[in-house]
């Protein structure tokens, strides 16, 4: 059994960024506008308000709980937990979606019940409190646009901000409609505007922090490209027990079992292979066993569902 673990320059790392100055901005500043949008929402009986503000206390707890993964992501393996703590920054996304759901669903539950009767909102109020939370939303979403592609993690703390900016957007509007026709079910509509948009947002993040935390292959990787390069290295016959999971939300692992017919190790072509999953595939961990392919021998794990 021969593992290889491959480390590689910065410039071409695709392990956990350190994002701590944009998580703190991020924090201090919804932390901030959440009071702001809380006081304003229940002196005005806001709905649309206080939506939006309770689903900015979500994105601050997401933050933090983000935060933290990133932070433990970082942390070197130990004997007792020989991967790290990389595998929190996946639990991290998918908490951060449940919390999103979490708040949409109350959220869905109030406007439904204020329609029946709605309260007169002030419509000027609506537009200056949400109009700053544009820009604050907005702001802290750029600090993690740059690693959203490449870290599930960072795009769940990038996907609530993108969320929020919109959605703090469609209140401004929702306030200005009000303040010229005191169409007051103006207000609910727009609180199940921001359920309908979160739940847009937050599917794909639901789906794949899920499919992460049950070791499924990462997005991004066919494996059957994995395996047919497997296959059509010099020397190997045949290609069984193929696995390929997330270790983080920015870290993938691959084990397989090799037949090698003339039993000789080559390490080399294991140097070969090591760089060649990584520069393909984005896989940085490796473990292959190499086995002569005997029949009298036959691996117990060769037939594909078993595990």
């Amino acid at each position: 059994m021969l593992g290889h673990d491959h480390s590689h320059s910065a410039s071409h790392s695709h392990g956990p960024a350190n994002y701590n100055r944009a998580f703190a901005i991020g924090v201090g500043l919804n932390l901030a506008y959440v009071i702001l949008e809380a006081s304003f929402g229940v002196r005005s009986r806001s709905l649309a308000l206080l939506a939006d503000a309770g689903h900015n206390l979500s994105d601050v707890l997401s933050l933090l709980l983000a935060w933290a993964a990133s932070h433990l992501a970082q942390v070197r393996p130990t004997r007792e937990r020989t991967y790290g703590w990389g595998r929190s920054t996946i639990i991290a996304a998918l908490l951060n979606a449940g919390l999103l759901l979490l708040a949409i669903g109350a959220i869905g539950w109030e406007a439904i019940h204020r329609f029946n009767s709605p309260e007169a909102v002030p419509g000027s109020t609506m537009m200056a409190v949400a109009g700053f939370g544009v820009l604050i939303n907005a702001g802290t979403a750029v600090l993690f646009m740059k690693g959203r592609e490449r870290d599930l993690n960072i795009r769940g703390a990038f996907l609530h901000m993108a969320a929020d900016a919109g959605v703090s957007a469609a209140v401004v509007l929702g306030g200005f409609i009000i303040s010229r026709t005191n169409l007051f079910w103006i207000d609910p509509a727009l609180s199940l505007l921001v359920v309908a948009v979160i739940a847009i947002g937050t599917w794909g993040l639901l789906r794949d922090s899920l499919n992460l935390s049950l070791d499924a292959v990462p997005p991004g990787i066919d494996i059957s490209a994995v395996e047919s390069y497997l296959t059509s290295l010099p020397g190997i016959s045949a290609v069984h027990d193929l696995h390929v999971w997330g270790m983080s939300t920015t870290k993938s692992a691959l084990t397989a079992h090799l037949v090698k017919p003339d039993c000789k190790l080559d390490d080399s072509l294991l140097a070969s292979v090591q760089a060649e999953l990584h520069a393909k595939f984005g896989i940085e961990h490796m473990t292959i066993q190499l086995e002569a392919g005997d029949e009298d021998c036959t691996c117990v794990q060769e037939p594909s569902h078993v595990v």
